[in-house]
């Protein structure tokens, strides 16, 4: 007889494990209470539970990712799959995240959450945890994903895109890397077989800003940013630039320091295709005066998480965060420079 496979369910709250109160929804269930209503799973595996916090996700922070880390790390040997029950309004980051800090497993590593609580009678709750513990027990599957309505989503590529509707999850400017049909793993993309054993990260630097252009913005906002943050992320029109309003202030405080001193990285508001800085005047100037880090195609949950990664690690010359920064990790980025 197959032993059965061994999965650890690694609670956080979200709107999967709350219960309605006069302060509005909250996250109030333990793990072992969601999976009230779906015992017939013991029966194809072994599945445990853990809880690590008992958040609504807008409250998940860089310490809650490390806390997980942590969790699977720690528990790494002893089961051959893991399902993160979270809240879907951070669930990208946490997922990019998680991509970085735990790098080339071997094993599936499957976020998923819903849009209603586990105990309303509609719900997507229940179809979700069970594609997701489909997905943790595949051969083939390996790697942080999302699975959320029927669709398996690389860590790196998901985009929380609908407030209310089931299907809240996309993938950006990658396909998806397969569907749950009743129970069936079915892929579309092959996931590499890893190379060696994972490696797991401790640390993140979470001195990062993402400035959002708007129109008309007024350069007095630039000096206190300058000062705080070690990378700046700019989220600009199009394929992306740096606008009048701010470029004079912008270029004189990004003049001051060594580009290892204070990482600049543009990427675009638009949600497909990426950027290309290099396109326009407003894009090139910057281009030709600075060096800076470009996100192409990549998310920008991906960019803000991987450069906290990168940054974490700590004593990088500015060759060498480039080249971190441009390395593909699981399907990230596939429009990037010669480097």
């Amino acid at each position: 007889m197959t032993e059965k496979k061994k999965i650890l369910m690694l609670a956080t709250g979200g709107t999967i494990a709350s219960k309605a109160t006069e302060r509005g929804l909250v996250p109030e269930l333990h793990g072992k209470e969601l999976l009230k209503g779906l015992e017939d799973l013991q029966e194809i595996c072994r599945l445990d539970t853990l809880e690590v916090c008992s958040l609504d996700s807008t409250n998940m922070t860089w310490k809650h990712w490390l806390l997980l880390e942590e969790a699977i790390e720690s528990h790494y040997e002893a089961y051959d799959g893991f399902v993160i029950c979270h809240g879907t309004d951070t669930m990208a980051y946490t997922a990019s995240a998680l991509s970085y800090l735990i790098q080339n497993p071997g094993k599936p590593i499957v976020l998923t959450g819903s849009q209603k609580p586990i105990t309303q009678e509609i719900t997507d709750a229940k179809r979700n945890l069970r594609d997701s513990i489909a997905a943790a027990m595949d051969e083939g599957c390996r790697g942080v994903q999302i699975v959320f309505n029927g669709q398996m989503i690389a860590g790196t590529r998901a985009k929380k895109v609908k407030s209310f509707s089931f299907d809240a999850f996309t993938s950006i400017n990658f396909p998806v890397l397969g569907v749950v049909q009743n129970g069936r793993v079915i892929r579309y993309v092959e996931e590499p077989e890893p190379a060696g054993e994972p490696v797991f990260f401790r640390r993140v630097h979470p001195k990062v800003f993402l400035l959002k252009l708007v129109p008309g913005m007024e350069p007095g906002i630039l000096e206190p940013i300058f000062r705080e943050f070690d990378c700046i992320i700019v989220e600009s029109f199009g394929v992306g630039g740096i606008p009048d309003s701010i470029a004079e202030e912008f270029f004189r405080q990004l003049q001051q320091f060594k580009p290892e001193e204070k990482i600049l990285i543009m990427t675009t508001q638009v949600t497909y295709e990426g950027s290309d800085v290099g396109v326009y005047e407003v894009g090139k100037r910057i281009r030709e005066q600075f060096r800076f880090l470009e996100a192409y195609d990549m998310t920008l949950e991906a960019v803000y998480t991987k450069i906290m990664w990168i940054l974490g690690i700590g004593g990088l010359t500015f060759e060498e965060i480039e080249k971190l920064f441009y390395r593909k990790i699981h399907f990230d980025i596939t429009a990037q420079p010669g480097i």
